[in-house]
């Protein structure tokens, strides 16, 4: 079983729009609503991949049931968030159908009382007993300590599971001390942690500040990986218009499936390429194209880089 850690759950909501324009009144053409968080995207997209996934985190009220009734319709998910007092967060996203462009409503989350964070502790705990690996995902909901992180990926590594950890600012930084075995920023996260903008400088910087793996994603130019086996660049054949929402996502299940299928990084980095490019191209937002993801696996480009002085 793999297990995704979302603490900071949400209720994806997508208005398609025809136009967006400040200060006026919009027709919406399309709703939908979803279950989110980065660690239930990745959740969806392994579920998807056949793999058996649990996740967990935290839900609350209204919103949060929805989520759960969500969760509920697929196949080989299972559903261990915990309970909160709080109301599961909701994210609106508003599309622009003339442009393409996406603007982001991200709510905060519930606020996570001290009670709440150790029984989720404790039920984590019991969950890595029988998790191949774990992905830690996300932002924090008030309320839940800004070490967290740290603490989590220590709680694996003791339970002898692979950690990978997808987050950003301080968290992230705290995070990395504690040597998680792979972690996933995007180019502004990895600069943020390291002061570095220069990624295969900065991907060896953060291997030096505690990760094992670094897996820097640079969007339209694809993946940099700097591993304690080598050093790869995964670029998608050609740039791809349509909808990044979960694109993200969709790449770290690629990595966290090709960890716990044994995958030599190439391989890993190949998949994380073409699920990622697929969910671009795919028709609703954060899903992935089967058909696309298929025909794409043939045409990453994977090329091994020279160390950085």
């Amino acid at each position: 079983m793999i297990l995704t850690v979302t603490l900071n759950t949400a209720l994806d909501i997508t208005y398609r729009l025809p136009a967006l324009k400040p200060h006026s009144t919009h027709r919406v053409t399309e709703v939908t609503e979803r279950p989110g968080g980065k660690g239930v995207n990745v959740a969806r997209v392994l579920a998807e991949l056949g793999h058996e996934v649990t996740v967990t985190g935290f839900t609350g009220g209204a919103t949060g049931r929805m989520v759960q009734d969500g969760l509920a319709a697929v196949a080989g998910l299972v559903d261990a968030l915990v309970p909160v007092e709080g109301r599961t967060r909701r994210t609106v996203a508003l599309v622009d159908e003339r442009t393409g462009d996406t603007t982001q409503l991200n709510e905060p989350g519930p606020t996570v009382t001290p009670a709440e964070w150790a029984a989720f502790q404790e039920a984590y705990e019991d969950l890595l007993a029988t998790a191949s690996a774990v992905a830690l995902c996300g932002s924090l909901p008030p309320g839940v300590p800004v070490g967290a992180y740290a603490g989590l990926v220590r709680a694996a590594k003791a339970a002898a599971v692979p950690v990978l950890l997808d987050t950003s600012g301080e968290p992230l930084r705290r995070g990395v001390a504690a040597r998680p075995d792979l972690i996933k920023p995007n180019a502004d996260e990895l600069a943020e942690l390291t002061g570095s903008h220069d990624p295969l400088r900065a991907t060896q910087d953060a291997r030096r500040r505690g990760a094992r793996a670094v897996v820097a994603s640079l969007g339209t130019q694809g993946l940099l990986a700097a591993t304690p086996e080598g050093r790869w660049r995964a670029t998608p054949p050609a740039r791809l218009d349509g909808n990044p929402t979960g694109a993200g996502d969709s790449a770290t299940a690629g990595l966290l499936s090709g960890l716990v299928e044994r995958l030599p990084w190439p391989l890993r980095l190949t998949r994380a390429v073409a699920l990622s490019a697929a969910t671009v191209l795919s028709a609703t937002a954060g899903e992935f194209d089967r058909g696309a993801y298929e025909e794409l696996l043939g045409r990453v480009a994977v090329t091994q880089e020279v160390s950085a002085a």
